[in-house]
């Protein structure tokens, strides 16, 4: 049998992706993300209207939906706040950008994305003290994790202000257990009221440290809505958090009603001995997603 040797180098086995193709499929992540909310949040709106009995709850997702249709009809941006750019991305080991960086290419496709979509920009230069606009809505949140492999996948999630400043992160004691991630984030929901253009969909990350809480409940949130947790303990969680925060009455835009929140979606991690972090990331209606791969 005859046996073949491969003598490239490790960098003439990976595969090579222009940096041009990279930045025009964020160019259009960005279009599609602004203009369609995905199928499984439509899904989980008329069925909220369906079971809401309050007459002014269900003319609000109504009109959710009509918006939604409008947007994705005239190429319109679904909400004046077109977010903070927030990108989840996974990088095979076995791949590399031809040109520029994978930030470098987010960054730039994420530029000319929102200017020509003509989507607000809302990103300033310096939390605060020079707080001058950016113009093109750059710099993005890069979450970046090396994969086994030579695929590119990129999911956008848009970030509103509104839902955002609503999250919270508490770092409870281990003794408080169950019963304390339960109350924290149905407090965290129920105080926000109507803040973050309820119904929300609510990221909540559980464990790891002060910082990984936070970014598992951002991560949550890009699960499909409807779908539990694959473990049957979390997904009871999920399931009894999500009664308490819909019999709060907060109801779609705070105004009263049956349907505060479409979902919650918990992601865990293993933590310290001493500690129990819990992070609540709020979406609002409008949980907007796009992605691809090359």
């Amino acid at each position: 049998m005859e046996i073949r040797i491969d003598r490239r180098t490790p960098l003439e086995r990976m595969r090579v992706i222009p940096f041009q193709q990279v930045v025009d499929a964020v160019t259009n992540c960005c279009f599609e993300a602004a203009f369609r909310l995905p199928p499984d949040v439509l899904r989980a709106i008329r069925e909220a209207a369906e079971r809401e009995s309050t007459a002014v709850g269900r003319e609000f997702l109504r009109q959710y939906l009509e918006n939604a249709r409008i947007a994705e009809t005239e190429n319109m941006a679904i909400c004046q706040d077109t977010g903070f750019a927030v990108y989840f991305v996974e990088m095979g080991e076995n791949l590399r950008i031809d040109g520029g960086s994978i930030y470098e290419a987010i960054s730039a496709g994420t530029a000319r994305g929102y200017q020509e979509g003509f989507l607000r920009k809302s990103i300033v230069s310096d939390p605060l003290f020079a707080r001058r606009n950016t113009t093109d809505n750059t710099p993005p949140i890069v979450h970046l994790t090396l994969v086994p492999g030579d695929r590119l996948t990129v999911i956008l999630a848009p970030k509103g202000g509104g839902s955002e400043n609503m999250s919270a992160l508490r770092m409870l004691k281990p003794s408080q257990g169950r019963a304390g991630v339960v109350e924290f984030v149905t407090e965290t929901v129920v105080k926000a009221g109507g803040n973050p253009c309820p119904p929300t969909i609510v990221g909540v990350g559980i464990g790891g440290t002060f910082e990984k809480a936070a970014f598992l409940a951002k991560k949550a949130l890009l699960r499909p809505l409807g779908e539990p947790h694959p473990d049957a303990e979390y997904a009871a969680l999920e399931r009894e958090i999500l009664e308490r925060i819909n019999a709060s009455g907060v109801g779609p835009q705070g105004l009263g009603g049956d349907v505060t929140s479409l979902a919650v979606h918990i992601e865990h991690y293993p933590c310290h001995i001493a500690s129990l972090p819990v992070a609540v990331n709020l979406n609002c209606h409008a949980a907007r997603h796009a992605g691809f791969e090359l």
